[in-house]
């Protein structure tokens, strides 16, 4: 699928004023469960947070990909040997679209679906609303929205987030010092192995979690929550990807545009020579 040359924005984030501060709140009753049907209706006024629907995510990664920004991601994991719930709600300020096995015109050789489906890769073939959690370099745990039609393997990487509720949670589970300083905040989810540890979800206990019906997995649960569509967004190639499939031929990277937490471009092995000699993607 071909979107066009996108807009490539520079690796410069604007600093911003200090990220509010949420609480620690363990799970409780202020979020409903129900049925799918229901999940639209969970909102308080026009501009709120809603939760998401499945049939909302059942588009391609790429035109997916930029409607999850602004929204939250919300989970409830046990930090604790009392095995307690915590909530951690991460704003979603950065994603990536990675297209499935044979979607649309030019083939994603950045996908891991690019090869089909694997024991890996499995969740990216499901239907849409289930969270892919990967180990990235046998390291971090990095967490993927899957969307598009069910066996299509279309993802949305969460590449970086506020934690706008639970910061002291993320902090230990990162492993830094608390209380948090102004850069400390701002960095708590900053890039996606960050992501993945300050939201609490794990490879291979939490791959696979729903976060459409919220079902428990291995004592987590995990919500996806959508707002209203933002017209503030960036975009650009993807982050750290290498070969042409890190280029401006796959413009796949969306942000809010200016949003403090936002991860540095960087470009990947071999990209910036790829953009450099203007290498075509392959077609099909």
């Amino acid at each position: 699928m071909s979107r066009g040359a996108g807009t490539s924005r520079g690796s410069e984030i604007p600093r911003g004023s200090e990220i509010p501060r949420g609480s620690e709140i363990p799970r409780g009753s202020e979020t409903s469960r129900g049925s799918d049907l229901t999940r639209g209706a969970e909102t308080s006024s026009p501009g709120a947070l809603r939760r998401a629907l499945r049939a909302e995510l059942g588009a391609s990664a790429v035109d997916v990909a930029p409607r999850l920004l602004g929204g939250e991601l919300r989970t409830f994991v046990a930090t604790s040997a009392d095995g307690v719930p915590v909530e951690v709600r991460l704003r979603i300020t950065e994603v990536e679209a990675y297209h499935g096995q044979g979607t649309g015109e030019i083939p994603d050789p950045g996908s891991h679906a690019r090869m089909g489906r694997t024991a890996r890769n499995a969740t990216m073939w499901g239907e849409p609303g289930h969270l892919y959690v990967y180990l990235s370099h046998g390291i971090h745990s990095c967490v993927n929205v899957v969307c598009g039609p069910e066996g299509q393997g279309d993802g949305v990487l969460l590449r970086a987030g506020e934690v706008v509720v639970g910061e002291d949670a993320a902090a230990r589970r990162r492993g830094v010092d608390l209380p948090l300083g102004r850069i400390a905040l701002r960095d708590l989810a900053r890039g996606p192995g960050r992501l993945g540890q300050a939201v609490g979800l794990r490879h291979p206990l939490h791959d696979g979690i729903d976060a459409i019906t919220g079902e428990e997995r291995h004592g987590a649960h995990a919500e996806l929550w959508l707002g209203a569509q933002r017209s503030d967004v960036a975009s650009g190639p993807r982050v750290g990807v290498a070969g042409v499939a890190g280029t401006g031929a796959f413009p796949w990277r969306f942000w809010i545009d200016a949003d403090p937490t936002v991860s540095p471009f960087r470009w990947g092995r071999g990209a910036a020579e790829a953009a450099a000699l203007g290498t075509p993607p392959v077609l099909n």
